[in-house]
């Protein structure tokens, strides 16, 4: 019987499972081994220990491996391809098949058919396949120059509004709580942080400024709505283009990423701004399993070559 292996190597965490054609017969996970936020060695070294993992755990070789699909982060960047062809190439049997870690969630929620994936976790992107495989975008252009209601949004607006209200005399408890999780006694401390490059972990602040909505905080009740509408604004974009191109009146949208599983004021705020400015985009219940997406890919692979 063939083996598939699936790895979903987003900016985050990297998991995997290994799988036959109906069964799955193990899982593992490691931290990140995006080559852009950790070294290449520590990367590979990661890898190969969730690999052999793996391995161990279904008691089968990874050499006896059909088909692997992965879906990585920065893909389109050449030396990470290079990385991800030689590091799993060295350890696992068949072919292999590299796609972005968004696609692998396209995957998941519509298995080759038409939809929008909206993605809001440490980055955002914005996804739509076509009835005629068409793949349209928007976002995903990294924080420097967009990402708009990801977790790097979300911590850097939060630190600016509560720069904005200080100067305005607005009571905030903003920058009182983001200092606190930093360890930082004063405003001086919290500025030197949030502009030494590189940069604070912006995405790590999230829970606060949650906790701080949840407390009341109308400033950070508003971030997180804006990132809702933010996302949809972008959702929109997508729809519009799907439509322009022939595809059909009512589209499915499905969502992934920490952001939008598990921020409901956020995810609240995305599906009521939609209402209003596209009727015709149904968003899905419940968060799409990216590495269930890059299984079905392999699998899918696997009938190709049958």
């Amino acid at each position: 019987m063939a083996l598939f292996l699936a790895i979903d190597a987003g900016g985050t965490k990297t998991r995997c499972l290994l799988a036959d054609e109906t069964k799955i017969l193990g899982r593992a996970a490691t931290g990140s081994v995006k080559l852009m936020r950790v070294s290449e060695a520590e990367a590979s070294s990661r890898l190969r220990a969730m690999l052999a993992e793996i391995s161990q755990v279904a008691s089968l070789s990874l050499g006896e491996v059909s088909h692997t699909c992965v879906g990585l982060a920065g893909l389109s960047i050449d030396a990470v391809r290079e990385w991800a062809e030689r590091e799993i190439g060295a350890l696992v049997g068949g072919d292999l098949h590299l796609v972005g870690d968004e696609e692998i969630a396209l995957y998941g929620a519509f298995r080759g058919g038409p939809g929008i994936l909206i993605i809001a976790g440490t980055g955002s992107n914005i996804m739509g396949r076509a009835a005629d495989g068409a793949i349209y975008q928007a976002g995903g252009w990294g924080p420097a120059l967009g990402d708009e209601g990801s977790g790097f949004w979300i911590g850097q607006e939060a630190l600016r509004a509560g720069f904005w209200a200080k100067d305005r005399g607005i009571a905030t408890t903003l920058l009182a709580d983001i200092g606190e999780f930093w360890g930082l006694k004063s405003l001086g401390e919290i500025v030197e942080m949030a502009n030494v490059r590189p940069g604070p972990d912006l995405p790590a602040l999230v829970p606060v400024i949650v906790r701080c909505a949840e407390a009341g905080d109308e400033l950070a009740i508003a971030i997180l709505e804006r990132a809702g509408v933010e996302l949809a604004e972008q959702v929109a974009l997508v729809a519009l283009k799907m439509k322009e191109s022939g595809g059909r009146r009512k589209i499915e949208a499905a969502y992934t990423g920490s952001i939008l599983e598990h921020i409901a004021l956020v995810r609240a705020a995305m599906i009521a701004a939609l209402k209003t400015s596209s009727p015709s985009v149904k968003v899905m219940e419940g968060v799409v399993d990216s590495l269930e997406g890059a299984l079905w890919r392999a699998r899918e692979a696997g009938k190709l070559v049958s």
